[in-house]
């Protein structure tokens, strides 16, 4: 099975297979983590190159 070398279509794939996997394993839990763990991995990036970016490290 060929797979494409990577684009927005497979990062859609992961995120439809990770929602099918919490609708059948009833996993309900796992949504809140995926969302933080996502708006924590936005909030790096972006302030990676800013003056702001000592402070946000100092809180982890």
């Amino acid at each position: 099975m060929a797979r494409s070398s990577g684009g927005f279509s497979d990062q859609i794939g992961i995120f439809r297979e990770l929602w099918a996997f919490m609708k059948v394993r009833k996993k309900w839990w796992l949504g809140p983590i995926v969302v933080t763990m996502l708006l924590l991995s936005v909030l790096i990036v972006l302030t990676e190159g800013s003056a702001v970016a000592p402070f946000i490290y100092a809180l982890f």
